[in-house]
């Protein structure tokens, strides 16, 4: 009995680390993000080469969308080093398209929704980590949700009706609050007891960061459509 204890804490004491570094990582790459896109709000001739032309701005994020791709589909044949180079890479291109919201809201504004969405991201977190319900249910239903959000998004891209806007806005919010939840459960039951410090922990550990990295970016655009002052 004993001795099935002592096993049951060492495994919760490694899943503690494990998430820490996970959290760690995460941290780094929204620190980068945050500063690149301040800079490139404040240097002029950066914010006006990537802004002044379309093709420029769109292949950004095109080429981001297709870094995340490659991250998220190759990261088991990498090696450790190159998912780090990757997912900071990914973090920085990030930087540079959305330092689009420094010139579109004000500075006091992205800063309070900043600390918003980090006390809420805090809190679901700490529920999908320590909650012993099995938040399967909630993550398939928030991932039927995106689904449906990544359409009505597109489709406003081109009827730009007012009521479509606010429904996807809060219906962000909340898609966005419930994968938090579910994907850090997730990533605590994906670590593999036994490889702490191998090259497999700490590429489990870069992809769980990429993964709470896009829900935090996510949950700040759209609570930031909510309480951002525009300029």
């Amino acid at each position: 009995m004993n001795t099935r204890k002592i096993t049951e804490e060492q495994i919760a004491s490694e899943q503690a680390r494990f998430i820490t570094k996970v959290y760690t990582w995460m941290s780094v790459a929204l620190s980068i993000t945050g500063f690149v896109a301040y800079w490139v709000s404040i240097t002029p001739a950066v914010s006006e080469f990537i802004f002044s032309e379309r093709f420029i701005f769109y292949g950004l994020l095109i080429f981001e969308l297709l870094l995340v791709m490659f991250l998220a589909g190759m990261i088991d044949k990498m090696s450790a080093k190159t998912a780090i180079i990757a997912f900071i890479f990914y973090s920085f291109l990030n930087g540079l398209t959305l330092s689009v919201i420094f010139l579109i809201y004000t500075t006091e504004s992205i800063a309070s929704t900043f600390w918003i969405t980090a006390g809420t991201f805090a809190l679901m977190s700490a529920y999908g980590y320590y909650t012993k319900k099995d938040l399967t249910s909630i993550g398939n239903l928030a991932f039927m949700g995106l689904i449906g959000l990544i359409i009505a998004s597109i489709v406003n891209l081109f009827f730009h009706n007012e009521m479509l806007y606010w429904i996807t806005t809060y219906a962000g919010i909340l898609i966005f609050v419930g994968l938090t939840a579910y994907d850090t459960q997730k990533i605590k039951e994906m670590n593999i007891i036994g490889n702490e410090g191998t090259e497999e922990d700490t590429k489990e550990s870069v992809m769980g960061a990429l993964t709470l990295y896009l829900d935090f970016i996510n949950l700040f655009l759209y609570l930031l459509r909510l309480f951002g002052k525009r300029k």
